[in-house]
């Protein structure tokens, strides 16, 4: 009898860890194949516009519609007449009553890209439906099939989209999509632009300063307020309309500003509250009540050392960096973060120097880095109280170091929800990037709850 109840366990075990780890398959989906669409970072049936200083990095595109509705450009006729050229634009532009072959390329260009739309939006058997009802604000979306029957909303809080460098992200939106101001679409754990694709049937509204990740393919139109940015491609089937933007195709860096990339925290001009462009400490200066603290100058680096202490404000941030003698930290808020590099600060810029000498600017803040790292853990806040810490160390070796945020955290948990068992989980985010660059769980890690 006793064997019989041993076997019996056995084969429940062994059961039950087959279907906990078929939970943890997932189709994988294909990329969505532009076709020659993919040579345009704008592309469009109805017309493009734009005023005030946009930058555009990659060729502009538009058929059946002629050359007129490109306006704004101050379009500069190439001696072919094939395509024209324009100050805002590093690229070319082409327009369906340009000289041969442009006509027919144009019209491949357009089909492809109603293949495109068509192809994204016939995808089946979601791995998500109706996912938050459609307001995604504040979310971290992991590779996969999103589909809703609704409009989707991107508020000012933004979103993240995580995964690997070849992880494909598919959105399907029977209505609007809508980014509200200033949200930013952070990619993190590698993911790329050029992977990302939101299926929109209705209009896309990219509000003002907001920065757009993806290829939007959209049945409308696609308006980008006043300085939003795009890391992607924007191909409507009626107009696009821009206002001081800058779009670059994905994966490629813009040297026009602002900076489009997959790294949102990154601007070296932050003005303090002062008006001063600069909101870091220097040795010739110090504050009324500590001799020792260093406050709103750029005259010169400061080594955080013992009793050395500096405030600084970085996208509306403010990071109080000191040292105890033995570990420089930084605190932002409730979030503590403590490092064995050596520190400094000039200007609104924090180095550390890592072991082969070279000095590295932490352009991602403590509370971003945090916000990342909790997020992918499903965590809500990192303290003492739920044993979880920050660090910010070197990874890597030689010219290959990297300098990251470390969280760390305990959690207790529970074995086929059986047996308990402490497990730690290590997440490790990019200081210059923000993308999550390792995560370390227990090899049993999914068969716990």
């Amino acid at each position: 009898m006793e064997k019989n109840k041993l076997k019996l366990f056995i084969f429940a075990l062994f059961f039950t860890v087959i279907i906990l780890s078929a939970g943890f398959i997932s189709a994988t989906q294909s990329v969505v194949n532009l076709g020659t669409a993919g040579d345009f970072v704008i592309l469009s049936k109805a017309g493009v516009s734009t005023t005030g200083t946009t930058a555009i990095t990659g060729n502009i595109g538009i058929s059946p519609i002629d050359s007129t509705a490109i306006t704004g450009f101050g379009l500069i006729m190439d001696s072919t007449n094939v395509f024209s050229t324009s100050s805002l634009v590093t690229g070319k532009l082409y327009a369906a009553d340009y000289a041969v072959p442009t006509p027919i390329n144009m019209g491949t260009a357009i089909s492809d890209m109603e293949t495109a739309y068509t192809d994204a939006a016939g995808r089946t058997l979601p791995d998500y439906t109706e996912l938050y009802a459609g307001d995604i604000t504040g979310q971290t979306l992991i590779p996969g099939l999103y589909k809703w029957g609704t409009g989707v909303l991107i508020s000012t809080e933004g979103v993240t989209i995580s995964g690997g460098a070849n992880d494909i992200f598919i959105f399907q939106i029977a209505q609007d999509l809508t980014v509200a101001n200033g949200a930013i679409i952070t990619l993190s754990g590698g993911a790329q632009a050029k992977n990302i694709f939101w299926q929109v049937a209705g209009q896309t509204k990219l509000g003002t300063t907001s920065q757009m990740k993806g290829i939007i393919l959209c049945q409308t139109l696609i308006e980008m307020q006043t300085g939003a940015t795009l890391n992607g491609r924007a191909l409507a089937q009626t107009a696009v309309t821009l206002d001081s933007n800058a779009i670059t195709s994905p994966g490629t860096a813009s040297s026009t500003p602002p900076a489009i990339d997959d790294t949102p925290y990154v601007d070296d001009s932050e003005i303090n509250s002062n008006g001063d462009s600069s909101s870091l400490p220097n040795n010739d200066e110090s504050a009324e009540n500590s001799e020792n603290t260093i406050i709103a100058t750029s005259k010169g680096p400061v080594k955080i050392i013992n009793g050395v202490s500096a405030t600084i404000t970085k996208n509306n941030e403010t990071i109080e960096v000191n040292s105890d003698g033995k570990l420089a930290k930084l605190n932002s808020g409730n979030v503590k973060v403590e490092t064995e590099l050596p520190v400094e600060v000039e200007g609104n810029t924090i180095h550390v120097t890592q072991s082969n000498g070279i000095k590295s600017e932490i352009k991602i803040m403590p509370s971003v880095a945090s916000e990342i790292a909790l997020n992918r853990l499903r965590l809500k806040v990192c303290s003492e109280e739920n044993n979880c810490t920050i660090t910010l160390k070197e990874v890597g070796e030689g010219n290959e170091t990297k300098v990251v945020y470390e969280l760390k955290v305990e959690k207790q948990s529970k074995i086929l929800w059986l047996f308990k068992k402490q497990m730690q989980v290590n997440v490790q985010v990019d200081a210059k990037n923000g993308e999550i660059i390792k995560v370390e769980r227990p090899w049993w890690a999914f068969l716990a709850s």
